[in-house]
């Protein structure tokens, strides 16, 4: 490797770039989940609002690298702006910044024909009141990013006119974008099917990055990794989204088929890997531009929560790290003199990289743990919690069933 290597391999090199890394975790990945098919129960499980402050603490504590919670608003917020307060005194309480609002517009049976994109100019108006007030408690929490995933769309041919919808979903944006306080930003996911398997309204990333675009420039794209057609390059539609100014953030998971919410890199580690390496190498060229926002959006439904959550983190600190490694001259050079097989090993090289002893490293002198997946197991919190819980919700339980 070259001396400029020999910095991106140094650990003060590595340490600085640990200390800016940041990945947000989800509050529903800590409570019982499911599929279509039913759900299995955990009895470390969170059912509280203040259990998932509290679990999301001790992914901090060892990880150092999750200082927020992502919150969803029906489940985290029942009585909408009634439960700000509480939230900011748990925030303070388990340092835990709240993060990311996600406004809920699949669950309430007014949409099965769709929110934003729903015929009904009465439900449409329902589904934005809803979204305005995910603005506003954003606003009141100063949180910067208000995320939406919409599960509209269709499941047969001819049972929906796309092209107004179309125009619905432009103005519900519209309208939403206008409500943003400065600094805040709008992200704009999307997804190729599920629930709706004929047309979904925002299907893929031009969709959203036109919608985006049509709202406003606080609108950005947000790019879930399980969200693409098998075989779908992902690097591209980031380099095109970097290349527009519109990457507004990630959902972190992994997947073998479609939407799978697995644990980040336990399919394709060299995926993750490689979206690390497109931001970085955009960064690289572009230094003044805005990070993405990192968030973990995953449903761990055999692996315990807890554990599966911090796994996520630490393969994503991991993967982040040599990623962090990449020669980015020096692969630049090779790209521009067409050296394919060497360019490929610059890149490969960095991800075959072993960065788990500047990983260790880096924890203890942070005053963290080394393994820090053993230290919870050690701790004894997720029996603890079992025990705690599963009593205390042994009834509701019982229900699943």
């Amino acid at each position: 490797m070259t001396t400029k290597s020999g910095q991106l391999n140094s650990p003060d090199h590595l340490s600085k770039q640990l200390d800016r890394f940041a990945i947000e975790v989800p509050s529903w990945g800590f409570a019982n989940t499911g599929t279509r098919f039913g759900k299995f129960v955990q009895p470390s499980a969170a059912h509280t609002l203040e259990e998932k402050f509290a679990d999301a603490a001790q992914v901090h504590q060892l990880s150092g690298a999750s200082p927020s919670m992502a919150m969803h608003v029906l489940w985290d917020f029942p009585n909408g702006m009634h439960d700000v307060a509480e939230v900011r005194d748990l925030s303070r309480h388990y340092g835990i910044r709240a993060g990311a609002i996600n406004p809920n517009l699949f669950e309430s049976q007014h949409y099965k024909y769709g929110s934003f994109g729903n015929p009904d100019p009465g439900i449409r108006q329902q589904a934005l009141d809803h979204v305005l007030e995910s603005v506003a408690i954003a606003r009141e929490l100063g949180n910067v990013d208000v995320s939406f995933w919409f599960a509209d769309g269709s499941n047969y041919p001819g049972t929906q006119n796309i092209r107004h919808r179309i125009d619905w979903f432009q103005e519900g944006l519209s309208r939403t974008h206008a409500a943003l306080a400065p600094g805040q930003r709008m992200l704009v996911e999307y997804k190729p099917f599920e629930p709706a398997f004929y047309h979904t309204d925002i299907a893929d990333w031009g969709m959203a990055l036109l919608f985006a675009r049509a709202a406003g420039p606080q609108a950005f794209v947000l790019v879930d990794t399980g969200h693409h057609y098998q075989a779908q390059n992902i690097e591209q539609i980031l380099a095109w989204l970097q290349r527009e100014n519109m990457l507004g953030g990630f959902h972190f998971n992994d997947r073998r088929y479609a939407d799978d919410d697995l644990t980040l890199g336990s399919i394709d580690p060299y995926q993750a890997f490689r979206l690390f390496h497109e931001i970085l190498s955009y960064h690289w060229e572009h230094p003044q531009a805005a990070a993405p926002a990192y968030v973990v959006d995953q449903s761990h439904n055999l692996k315990n929560k807890l554990e599966a959550m911090l796994q996520t983190v630490l393969t994503a600190q991991e993967l982040y790290a040599k990623a962090c490694l990449v020669d980015h001259a020096q692969l630049a050079q090779l790209q521009r003199e067409c050296r394919l097989v060497e360019a490929e090993e610059c890149l490969r090289s960095a991800f075959w990289t072993d960065v788990r002893p500047a990983l260790r490293t880096w924890r203890r002198e942070r005053g963290l743990p080394e393994d820090p997946l053993q230290a919870l197991r050690d701790s004894g919190y997720v029996e603890r919690m079992s025990r705690e819980r599963g009593s205390k919700y042994a009834s509701a339980a019982s229900s699943y069933a």
